[in-house]
């Protein structure tokens, strides 16, 4: 069971002030959407107000084609799994599962096939006699899942659900999820500050900042074609360098940049701008390389301030002549150490370019 979700020119105001400023959003059946951004660029406020916990302001919301902004959040068909695990400390597992289908009055054997029917999903069946207070962060937040399985809802909401998790625990849940969702084939709609979890989970990917859409996207198009510098320095890990320069001279095809004491030609067309324009050069830091080959040409000689060997990866902390700083990330392991001076390649193909607004070049 998969439902659509629209947003047409959707407004959230506290009093005078407005937080969620006119969004359009298209949510197709069975779709694994995730809303991200850093903290306060209303991401919660907008799944609070798709669950029915936040009026609307203005603009309209439908769900399966109907319009939803005055229906309870109880005759929505959604369940949301929140960040605390908001559990029942005195009730077993099995009875945390079964209590909002006993409030519904269903009967015993329906209540008892449901309950089932989602720890075996979620692997909890040994769990359902254990207290809360038994069982680890992981297994809470499964149980807090489980919850809203047994609900049968046409759409689940995650509201950071695994922000209390650890690091292990944390890529252990993300894959469950996406099982989850692969098993259901419901429409789900998560949110998270944590771009990582964006990219691994996601079908959509829908970035906010200060309650506006900044750009919308399967993972891979926003890693590869950022709409703006912000979206290109929130989307990857690590983040995207960024080096000042100004453009030198514009045509036949490429655009000559003044970076790092050097002029560099890239294949592009200048769509905006002129000679003389401050802007910013862009490029990721798996996207540079210190060793020669095809496509590959020089962008300035570094030297190195750091390096962390992580085994598969050797991460380097370097600067560029004019002290602006350069991450680069290697594959396999390197014999480098502070000090070091290397020359830093890259494709001109997998720049980026963007002016003092931040809008792309």
């Amino acid at each position: 069971m998969s439902t659509p979700i629209t947003l047409s020119q959707v407004y959230k105001r506290y009093g005078s002030v407005e937080v969620i400023h006119g969004i359009d959003l298209e949510i197709e059946p069975g779709e694994f959407t995730v809303f991200v951004g850093p903290s306060g660029c209303g991401k919660s406020t907008l799944l609070r107000m798709i669950a029915g916990l936040e009026p609307i302001s203005g603009g309209k919301l439908l769900i399966d084609g109907e319009v939803m902004n005055e229906v309870p959040a109880a005759e929505r068909g959604i369940a949301m799994v929140f960040q605390s695990y908001a559990l029942y400390p005195h009730m077993s597992v099995y009875q945390n599962l079964a209590f909002g289908l006993e409030t519904a009055k269903l009967p015993k054997a329906v209540i008892k096939e449901k309950v089932q029917r989602a720890a075996e999903i979620l692997q909890i069946e040994p769990l359902l006699g254990r207290k809360p207070k038994q069982l680890s962060g992981g297994q809470r937040q499964r149980v807090a899942i489980g919850r809203a399985i047994t609900r049968e809802p046409r759409i689940f909401l995650f509201d950071e659900p695994l922000s209390n998790l650890d690091a292990e625990l944390r890529v252990q849940m993300r894959v469950e999820i996406a099982k989850l969702h692969r098993d259901l084939g419901n429409t789900m709609i998560y949110v998270t500050h944590d771009q990582v979890e964006a990219m691994t989970m996601a079908d959509k990917i829908v970035v906010l900042r200060l309650g506006h859409v900044e750009q919308i996207g399967a993972p891979l198009e926003l890693y590869n074609r950022p709409a703006n510098r912000f979206v290109a320095g929130f989307i990857g890990s690590p983040k995207m360098n960024f080096i000042k320069a100004a453009i030198s001279s514009a045509g036949g095809g490429q655009i000559v940049l003044d970076v790092a004491g050097q002029t560099l030609a890239l294949p592009r067309t200048l769509a905006k701008g002129a000679p003389g324009d401050a802007v910013e050069f862009g490029i990721r830091p798996e996207h540079l390389s210190i060793e020669d080959g095809p496509g590959k040409v020089p962008l300035a000689e570094v030297s190195i301030d750091l390096v962390e060997n992580l085994g598969g990866q050797t991460l380097l902390y370097t600067r560029v002549p004019d002290g602006q700083p350069l991450t680069i990330v290697l594959d396999g392991q390197h014999d480098l150490g502070p000090g070091s001076r290397i020359t830093a390649r890259f494709d001109p193909a997998r720049c980026h370019v963007f002016d003092r607004e931040g809008a792309v070049i």
